[in-house]
């Protein structure tokens, strides 16, 4: 057929539009599952599971296991879901989803499934951390199983992701979270129960890009933060900035060159910029990219290690961070499960007078969301810090102390899981009797037998060191000779404070302290 150049070209159009409707179709009738939901999987014991996927609008769908069956149709855009009722602990089991095609699910598991969430000390692999090479020659747990969410940084909310389940091998664990690796692993071992873990953190990551946008743009409490970034997303031009990027590579590229004939030290190369849009501190860039693909899958509850990122911003945190929790809980709709976190840990050099410190302000609102909301837990690791790299190698007690909550509160195991956290203050002339609450076996004292850590003020907000001796199983006696008449005591208050006190257990005595004088990080959004 001999047609005009015009009408040649308006046909190949048409042809390729009917392709792409054709393909559209074929994809929409393909049955599809999310990357959440496969072969090897974990489901949480004990409780319904729901599991969903994608097949032809209006398509039949019959979900099969261990005989219980579940008939659903897809709705108008071709998804479906069923609920499974609570499956026995163990299996292996196989579960069978047929549509007008099949798909068949093995090797799948009853047991606890935890989400193992933050930024980079969670996302901190096996392979970096302390004795490496024997954690990883020893990691043969077939009943542990693993998965990876990708870093996907976006405004637009994803259905799934590049990842799968895969059994607990040295091979798999390398690069999977230490903190999580050494959690789940204490639960297998303790517990004796298939374990699930989930890894999604984000390294870097601030707690405002886990959040959903619309949750954040309705809260009056973070109107400042949500401008600052409105004026990023209106302002911010990639291509310029990688364009003056290049500019200075180029630069540096000619300044090498005469560093090296000159025979002087080459400079540093320049980095390249960050696109704010697509990273990891954008408001609910990581909602939408890595926490919405597994959204409503099954859990027990998260371990969470994050706050580096907002320590900057420690007063807005108190409100930010339950703020997340309660969101989270509020989409999954499994009630307040379980959410415990890692207070960060000691960073930064040591000083030897009292200071201010944005990391003690942070640590603070961790520690106050205690009290804000249920089935919430601080595994403190204060002593388990280096001071010059802000990623301690030692994950292993970490996950043990995370463990601890988990154990104690959600498996009956009856042990020690809670540091000591200060009560209530008493002052008798120069001296503050303090008390404490969750001591244990009493409180205790580790490499020397005086209590360190304490500073202590008066009406003037002066701090200065102070001494202190522990008067009983959970007092202690606070006093300086150069405060007559004490109005507070803090305790562990600085980046990296040099302390001692502790339970008989072991665990740190958690940094507080008795005033609510305004922090260095009030009001900054």
């Amino acid at each position: 057929m001999n047609c005009p150049p015009t009408k040649q070209l308006l046909a190949a159009l048409l042809m390729l539009a009917s392709l792409n409707i054709l393909n559209n179709r074929q994809a929409q009738a393909e049955l599809k599952l999310p990357a959440i939901i496969g072969d090897h999987m974990v489901l949480q014991q004990g409780q319904k599971n729901p599991l969903w996927g994608w097949a032809e609008p209006g398509e039949k769908i019959t979900v099969s296991v261990n005989g219980q069956t579940h008939t659903t149709t897809a709705d108008a855009k071709g998804k479906w879901k069923v609920t499974l009722d609570p499956l026995k602990v163990g299996g292996p089991y196989e579960i069978t989803i047929k549509g007008k095609e099949s798909i068949t699910l093995k090797d799948v598991l009853a047991g606890e499934v935890w989400i193992c969430s933050g930024q980079s000390n969670m996302a901190w692999p096996v392979a970096a951390s302390n004795d490496a090479d024997l954690e990883i020659m020893t990691a043969n747990y077939p009943k542990i199983r693993l998965i990876s969410v990708p870093q996907v940084g976006t405004q637009e909310p994803q259905d799934t992701f590049n990842g799968k389940w895969e059994p607990c091998t040295p091979q798999t664990v390398a690069n999977f979270s230490a903190v999580g690796y050494f959690f789940g692993r204490q639960l297998y071992q303790t517990l004796n129960v298939p374990i699930g873990l989930i890894d999604n953190a984000w390294g870097g990551s601030a707690a405002e890009a886990w959040v959903n946008r619309k949750r954040l743009e309705e809260e009056p409490a973070f109107k400042g933060l949500m401008e600052r970034w409105q004026q990023t997303e209106k302002n911010y031009d990639h291509d310029k900035s990688m364009a003056a990027y290049n500019k200075r590579l180029d630069q540096w590229k000619t300044a090498v060159k005469k560093a090296k004939t000159a025979g002087k030290p080459v400079p540093r190369r320049p980095r390249p910029p960050r696109n704010p849009l697509t990273g990891n501190q954008r408001p609910s860039n990581i909602y939408n990219g890595v926490l919405h693909p597994t959204i409503g899958y099954g859990i027990k509850g998260v371990i969470w290690y994050q706050g580096e990122s907002n320590a900057s911003r420690a007063y807005q945190y108190r409100k930010l961070f339950p703020f997340m929790i309660q969101n989270w809980r509020d989409e999954w709709n499994q009630g307040d499960f379980p959410f415990y976190w890692v207070q960060l840990a000691d960073f930064r050099s040591e000083k030897p007078e009292p200071a201010d410190s944005d990391w003690a302000e942070l640590r603070e609102a961790q520690t106050m969301t205690m009290s804000k909301l249920p089935n919430t837990g601080e595994a403190v690791i204060i002593d388990l810090g280096e001071a010059i790299d802000i990623h301690p190698k030692n994950k292993l007690d970490v996950g043990k102390r995370l463990a601890r909550w988990a154990l104690a509160k959600d498996y009956g195991v009856k042990i020690v899981y809670r540091s000591p956290q200060y009560k209530s203050m008493e002052v008798e002339g120069n001296k503050a009797i303090l008390t404490f609450d969750h001591v244990g076996g009493g409180l205790d004292l580790f490499d020397i037998n005086t209590p360190v850590g304490f500073t202590i003020a008066g009406a003037d907000k002066k701090f200065v060191n102070a001494s202190a001796k522990i008067i009983g199983k959970n007092k202690i006696e606070v006093w300086s000779d150069a405060v007559a008449k004490p109005a507070s005591v803090r305790y562990g208050w600085a980046d990296n404070p040099i302390l001692n006190v502790q339970n008989k257990e072991g665990l740190p005595l958690t940094p507080f302290r008795t005033d609510d004088w305004t922090g260095i990080t009030a009001g900054k959004h």
